[in-house]
């Protein structure tokens, strides 16, 4: 380990360990030894097998599917740190689950979001380093400083080298999204598009119309997470059916549920560009339309900077 990080120490619950271990990579460190696994009936057992007294010490745990398990592997991993005696201890959590669960939708809904950041600030969190927060009012939840990077950065540069250009297109699936998509086209030096549509129910989602001019373009569109692919995929033939040329996709967090893949395998879609914030499923791994990107090097850079108290504004592009 580097003598100006020995204090630093970085460990990895079950969810993304090979993410993990790529920060260790980037950072020059060894991972922490740390053994997560359950016991017969399920509860989860968790023994730090180095000491961590004093030290400043960084948790990376994606609460993906299975997203329960993940989040309890999380909470008492935090709870362990803390009773041995770390001095701060960070979670760094890729990909923020629960996150769509922001506000109350429905007279006696939770708002289940702000539930999972209690908990994390209960079990002993100091910090919370996420990226691409579904919600950006989600950091508000914590009473605990909260970092929130954008893949933007990644995902630019991997579409500059492919789809820059006047014709390219960026379109946003849901007026949700229109402010990412302006900021990630006048990077590209792109223009924008918009389709409005309507949610028939959970998981469901009906294209009404396309705003903006897509016709004879290369089309990117861009959202933050894909879960069954519904959207995505009835996105693509409304815009193939407005005259579009090619249609690529990109996300931040590959969720890709249920029948995400036969979807995606089956669309009218170029290609569907990924970070690894979310490992790939074994199934999602043989779909060829699926490229996936690290952000690693950015989450790295973040640890880095809150480990010297160095400011992580400048990542927030």
């Amino acid at each position: 380990m580097a003598d100006s990080l020995e204090r630093m120490r970085i460990f990895s619950g079950n969810s993304n360990p090979k993410l993990a271990r790529d920060i260790c990579a980037h950072l020059g460190v060894h991972l922490g030894r740390a053994n997560v696994a359950t016991f017969s009936d399920g509860e989860i057992r968790v023994e730090i097998d180095e000491n961590v007294r004093g030290t400043d010490v960084f948790i990376i745990q994606s609460t993906c599917p299975p997203v329960n398990t993940h989040i309890m592997e999380l909470l008492i991993m935090i709870d362990a740190m803390k009773r041995a005696s770390a001095d701060r201890i960070t979670a760094i959590i890729p990909y923020y689950g629960y996150a769509r669960q922001d506000r109350k939708v429905a007279p006696r809904a939770p708002i289940t979001a702000k539930l999972v950041a209690d908990l994390i600030t209960a079990a002993g969190a100091r910090r919370v380093l996420s990226m691409d927060l579904h919600a950006g009012q989600i950091q508000g939840f914590f009473n605990i400083p909260v970092d929130n990077l954008f893949a933007t950065p990644i995902l630019l540069d991997y579409m500059k080298k492919t789809h820059q250009g006047d014709e390219t297109v960026i379109v946003s699936p849901d007026t949700g999204g229109v402010e990412r998509a302006r900021a990630f086209g006048k990077r590209l030096g792109a223009n924008l598009a918009i389709i409005d549509k309507r949610r028939e129910g959970p998981n469901e989602s009906q294209v009404m119309n396309i705003i903006g001019n897509v016709g004879g373009r290369r089309v990117i569109i861009l959202d933050d997470l894909i879960d069954t692919a519904g959207t995505i995929v009835h996105a693509a033939e409304a815009l193939l059916n407005e005259g579009a040329k090619e249609i690529s996709a990109c996300c931040t967090h590959p969720v890709l549920s249920g029948p995400a893949i036969e979807r995606i395998q089956g669309s009218v879609l170029k290609e569907l560009i990924v970070t690894d914030t979310i490992p790939l499923h074994e199934k999602a791994k043989t779909c060829s339309k699926i490229k996936v990107l690290s952000v690693a090097g950015i989450l790295s850079e973040a640890v880095k900077r809150i480990y010297y108290n160095d400011s992580v504004s400048s990542l927030f592009i």
